[in-house]
């Protein structure tokens, strides 16, 4: 932050006797212009702050106090979810940290440690916690969603902006994966058939009536078999969680399946979401301009890799699962990946980075050496759990600050060329930026756009 941007503002003890004060009415507020306002963008409703681990634990801290509680004033309700403070609280913490998410709405979280026995024996933990991501799911349901942030899409040498490069270099606008984590081969049955016999697969009605018995497979020698199942509560909230995501993002839906060939199993994934896009969701999208549509899984893929981008893609387990890796790395780097978490009902939403801890960088900082740690995943959690917010609150001037942060971010690196080691390599440049000195830059840009 500049000494300028600085004296711009108001002290702290300044925008509380405003806050006070009868005698002034609260000021407009201006994105790109000059025009200084007396207080701080009101955030209305809270918004569940989810504390991390590592190197993401310690850039968290600086985005809050150089991106965030400068602008926007906002009730923040705290939850550590670093390893120790889950040992120590038995992961009470979690599990209060969802509630807190359910009841307020929204949530934003830094990236967390899943501990393995190493990190058991390196914290001295009681036992190895399950993740708490996946414990937040468990509790809120819903599904996630995995969004690439793209640099410079469609750049072009006249424009003088950089791009960072893509390993599908066709891939100019964002593609969301939205994937049903839930039963399919993740929640399975399967065995080795030890020889010849008979699989049968029986359904015994809760009801008392009569069984009903397939022949899956007649052996005559060895082999192996799986038993798969879902649910129509899972695929029905699966279905509302991707329209919304849809209009949230204001992007076409694609749900893709193989119900050629699994046609009863598929074919209900493929029949409740056009079930309910019918009945609730297609005024929506057509008022929007977006669409929905069905595609056969090997079709979409080959569309996909043809395509600009620019779409949400709805996907069963396992292809959710595949997809949302191959996406990442289409999109070059994990370290510019969204992940979102939004229930059926749109009532709950949690936004993260997809990537880890950054544990190597966290040993560089734990020395007293300099990082160039990529920010960039963590400071759009904010913005996005942000901009749900003010959709929910229909504060549009906090809408309107997640958009522009973004672009600063955005901007920081095409326009301004200033970015971290990981970006730097992507296109051949030898300099970048420390991981302080990346977050200056868009603070700077932030300063310039938001006057408060």
């Amino acid at each position: 932050m500049t000494i300028s941007a600085m004296l711009r503002r108001p002290t702290l003890s300044a925008y509380a006797r405003l806050a006070t004060s009868t005698a002034i009415a609260p000021s407009k507020r201006y994105f790109s212009q000059s025009y200084i306002s007396l207080d701080k963008i009101k955030v209305k409703n809270p918004i569940v702050e989810i504390d991390g681990d590592e190197m993401t634990r310690i850039i968290w801290d600086v985005i809050k106090k150089k991106l965030i509680h400068p602008y926007l004033d906002v009730d923040l309700k705290y939850y550590d979810l670093s390893v120790t403070s889950r040992d120590a609280t038995d992961d009470k913490i979690t599990v209060d940290a969802a509630e807190a998410i359910k009841k307020y709405g929204v949530g934003v979280k830094c990236a967390t440690i899943t501990p393995d026995e190493a990190r058991v024996k390196e914290f001295g933990l009681k036992k190895m916690w399950v993740s708490p991501n996946g414990t937040i799911r468990n509790i809120l349901g819903g599904t996630v969603f995995r969004e690439p942030i793209v640099i410079g899409g469609g750049a072009t040498k006249e424009s003088g902006l950089i791009e960072i490069p893509r390993l599908v270099p066709g891939w100019e606008k964002p593609i969301i994966i939205g994937r049903h984590a839930h039963g399919d081969q993740y929640k399975a049955t399967d065995l080795v058939i030890p020889g010849a016999g008979k699989l049968e697969l029986v359904y015994t009605p809760a009801d008392g009536s009569a069984p009903e018995t397939h022949t899956v497979f007649n052996y005559k020698g060895a082999g192996v078999g799986l038993a798969m199942y879902n649910t129509e509560e899972s695929i029905v909230g699966f279905a509302h969680s991707s329209f919304k995501m849809a209009l949230n993002r204001n992007l076409p839906l694609y749900l893709s399946t193989k119900n050629t060939i699994l046609k009863k199993y598929d074919g209900r994934f493929k029949d409740i979401f056009e079930e309910i896009y019918e009945s609730t969701y297609k005024k929506q999208f057509e008022e929007q301009g977006i669409w929905y549509e069905h595609r056969l899984i090997d079709d979409m893929v080959a569309q996909m890799i043809k395509s600009k981008g620019g779409f949400v893609l709805a996907l069963k387990n396992y292809d959710g699962d595949v997809q949302s890796d191959i996406v990442a790395q289409g999109f070059g780097s994990l370290g510019l990946m969204t992940s979102v978490l939004m229930t059926p009902d749109g009532k709950a939403f949690e936004s993260e980075a997809a990537h880890g801890t950054v544990t190597r960088h966290y040993r560089q900082h734990q020395q007293g050496k300099e990082t160039s740690t990529n920010s960039i995943a963590s400071i759009f959690a904010w913005t996005r759990g942000l901009a749900q917010r003010g959709r929910l609150d229909g504060t549009e001037d906090v809408i309107k600050f997640a958009d522009t942060l973004e672009q600063c971010v955005l901007d920081t690196v095409s326009k301004d060329g200033i970015m971290t080691k990981d970006l730097a390599l992507l296109i051949g440049k030898t300099d970048f930026a420390t991981t302080t000195g990346f977050l200056d830059a868009v603070a700077k840009r932030l300063s310039n756009e938001v006057k408060v």
